[in-house]
């Protein structure tokens, strides 16, 4: 870079930094800024646009546009130059901006007479915060030093718009880290909890972005890259590792001793930056370039650099877990992501959890079901605003986060907790009773599990049994598959802990959303339809086979229940059922005891299997139908999508049709027949169903008191006369009917 561009640029971050100390309003820093800038870059116009929400650009502050176009003048995001430089994080450098792809002329800005056009985006480590744009009356193309020096200074104000510096006019600027905030998510795990923040990576603040003397800064972030590139190798010299963790090592080691990553950092030291700003700034800009990037690996590779980053940016500051904070009462894990693994560890020392990412069938979200812990996903933005210690409501049930509650709220949300308490506590006296309906109908209600940790909740709920064993768990929070004899040993312990009861394991449910650590990636367009469940284990027979020797040595000589996720066809279930009756074989012939009796079950997930024929219904001995999934595929909603996912109605009378249809052929032969998922555990939906004539029903423990409240309130035949009179009718709905007889009978 040419000395001459480096002083510029230097001398405008020190106008900039100077600037910002200045006493004042939010506003009047952000019209000295956009003069300065424009002054420095001698251009007639710069623009500050900051995001009013998620998903739309404000004008803030501008030199050269019209002033009453200031807090007017609003784009979508992706609309319009600077719309598109906010979506992709990347710069766009014009000297005709009108002829450009997606042009938006903003008759109220008097921006007419500019041609030229240069828009960087304010970001933050992935946090999108808004675009700064500098326009000239002259056609000419800005050059590649002061697209440089514009992002150079778009780094500065990314970070001082996280301290808070620009609070004042314009419905666009906040406080952060100070005003309440709520975030609308999504619920990942129903509950509610009050506590305060913890963060599972501690944000790491930078307050000095501006650095006056570039060589201290370069002496730094050498010493800082030596020691993370030493804590590195000192990790890969490790005895203890296996071959996926020293590959996962290795590429980690490469990253840190890349030399264009040191050389950026410290091209971007030389402009003025301090050296956590440059690393700032270069992660940034790593996370918009490979974010573009259609390679599903190379995407992947962003939380490696993510991970050295913030290692980087705690060598650097001090910041972080490693600096003996300690974990708050009541402590909220927030986070953008976590895995199985690493929630475990916490376990139920947490009240929620709270992702801005994530989706409701995540690994994460399994394991917050099975530790009863409300987890509210895709918050986006709460990992920018919370800091450690932060008040936080999460109310899983609504998907909505309160941080920094004002007191109205808090004692509201406490008033709701409060009654849900002495809810639970109605519930716990039906615990020892029957789900017995007023007409006389017995409803066995069973409970869905996947960890050692679920199983006291047989005797606190009332559960009669499990009715679905995710044994996919144990798989996925290992770095290394699991041996037949750890498995077997878990199985046993289960059956244990069940005493006599029955438990239905689920053989192992991969692919989708839920992709094994050491297992290759399959880059997928829509893996909830790919290479999943059965079909990974009829592909590769050695992992059934082993876990069919694990289940029928737990078992050692107990009755056992296996059943066999998204099987879609009856060949499959043939199949998938000889790799089990052979297994029991060969057990038999080493002398190892077998099963006292063995079930030989299969998830109905896909619309398919109801028209299955005949001979797969007398074959099996019971059939659960998974009901998240089979919903998904009947209406086709994907249920990771929250644009489309809450669209459908399970009491819909098409679906309910089809259940009927469903219901009739297993009674025709005589099949056991259950319901397992989400709306099991919702009273008026499975009130519904078992008015319907499903008799067993699986859910998560928390469901089991509500829903037989429910039921030993309700007269299940005149439901079921309710149900069949408003299909009858040709409605599209039967809610309203319903909710109408309930509160009546109630």
């Amino acid at each position: 870079m040419p000395e001459r561009s480096e002083s510029d640029s230097r001398k405008l971050l020190k106008r900039l930094r100077d600037s910002l100390a200045e006493p004042g309003q939010g506003q009047d820093r952000l019209d000295r800024i956009t003069h300065l800038i424009a002054d420095s870059m001698r251009s007639e116009v710069c623009s500050i646009y900051l995001f009013r929400d998620t998903e739309t650009l404000e004008l803030c502050a501008t030199e050269g546009l019209l002033q009453e176009s200031v807090h007017q003048t609003r784009l979508r995001l992706g609309e319009g130059l600077v719309g598109r430089v906010a979506l992709n994080g990347i710069p766009i450098n014009t000297a005709d901006a009108p002829s450009e792809k997606g042009f938006r002329f903003m008759p109220e800005t008097g921006e007419e007479i500019y041609s030229s056009f240069l828009g960087v985006p304010i970001q933050r480590v992935g946090e999108k915060l808004g675009v700064l744009v500098v326009q000239s009356r002259a056609a000419r193309q800005f050059s590649d030093d002061e697209v440089y020096a514009l992002e150079v200074v778009a780094m500065v104000l990314a970070e001082m718009t996280e301290l808070g510096a620009f609070l004042g006019e314009g419905e666009a600027l906040s406080a952060l880290h100070k005003q309440p905030v709520m975030f609308r998510g999504a619920t990942g795990q129903e509950g509610s909890a009050e506590g305060n923040v913890w963060l599972h990576e501690a944000r790491v603040v930078v307050t000095n972005p501006v650095a006056d003397d570039a060589q201290a800064e370069l002496v730094r972030i050498r010493a800082a890259v030596g020691e993370l590139r030493v804590s590195v190798d000192d990790l890969l010299a490790a005895q203890s590792l296996d071959k996926e963790q020293k590959q996962v090592l290795e590429a980690y080691r490469m990253f840190a001793h890349s030399r264009g990553w040191l050389r950026r950092m410290e091209e971007d030291i030389q402009a003025g930056l301090s050296a956590e700003a440059a690393v700032e700034k270069e992660q940034s800009a790593t996370r918009a370039r490979l974010s573009q990037v259609p390679d599903a690996y190379l995407r992947d590779r962003l939380h490696d650099l993510d991970d050295l980053s913030n290692r980087l940016l705690r060598i650097l500051t001090g910041q972080g877990h490693d600096t003996g904070a300690e974990m708050p009462e009541n402590p909220v894990l927030v986070a953008r992501n976590i895995g199985p693994a690493e929630l475990l560890e916490y376990g139920r020392k947490l009240r929620g959890v709270v992702l801005s990412e994530g989706s409701v069938g995540s690994h994460a979200a399994i394991v917050a079901r099975a530790l009863a812990i409300p987890l509210v996903i895709h918050a986006q933005g709460v990992i920018v605003e919370a800091l450690n210690g932060d008040p936080i409501l999460v109310d899983g049930d609504q998907g909505i986060v309160h941080l920094r509650p004002e007191e109205s709220v808090a004692k509201a949300f406490r008033e709701k907790i409060a009654m849900q308490t002495q809810a639970q506590q109605r519930y716990a006296d039906l615990r020892d009773k029957p789900a017995l309906s007023l007409d006389g109908q017995t409803i066995s209600l069973q409970m869905n599990a996947g960890l050692m940790a679920d199983l006291p909740s047989l005797e606190g709920s009332g559960a009669e049994g499990v009715g679905l064993f995710r044994t996919e768990l144990q798989f996925l929070i290992r770095s290394r598959m699991p041996k037949r004899d750890e498995l077997a040993q878990l199985y046993a312990r289960v059956m244990d802990a069940a005493r006599g009861r029955r438990v239905a394991f689920r053989t192992l449910d991969i692919g989708s959303d839920k992709v094994l650590p050491y297992m290759k990636p399959q880059d997928e367009p829509n893996p909830a339809m790919g290479w999943r469940a059965i079909r990974v284990g009829l592909d590769k027979p050695g992992v059934l086979r082993m876990q069919a020797q694990a289940l029928i040595r737990a078992a050692a000589g107990r009755p056992l229940t296996i059943m066999f996720p998204f099987i879609t066809e009856y060949a499959e279930y043939i199949s998938a059922r000889a790799h089990i009756l052979n297994q029991i074989d060969r057990e038999s012939a080493m002398g190892h005891p077998v099963p006292a009796s063995l079930e030989i079950g299969a998830m109905l997930e896909t619309p398919s299997l109801a028209y299955a024929p005949r001979a797969f219904f007398e074959a099996t001995d019971f059939i659960s139908i998974g009901g998240n999934d089979l919903k998904q595929f009947f209406f086709a909603a994907d249920r990771e999508n929250e644009r489309v996912r809450r669209r459908y109605d399970t009491l819909n009378a098409s679906f309910l049709g089809f259940i009927r249809q469903i219901i009739a052929r297993c009674d025709e032969t005589g099949t056991s027949l259950s319901f397992c998922g989400e709306d099991a555990g919702r009273p008026v939906e499975a009130a519904v169903l078992a008015a319907m004539g499903l008799k067993n029903l699986s859910m998560r423990p928390a469901s089991i008191g509500p829903v037989k409240a429910l039921i030993r309130r309700t007269d299940l035949t005149a439901l079921r006369a309710v149900i069949l009179a408003e299909c009858d009718k040709g409605v599209e709905t039967i809610r309203p009917a319903v909710m109408d007889f309930l509160a009546k009978q109630n």
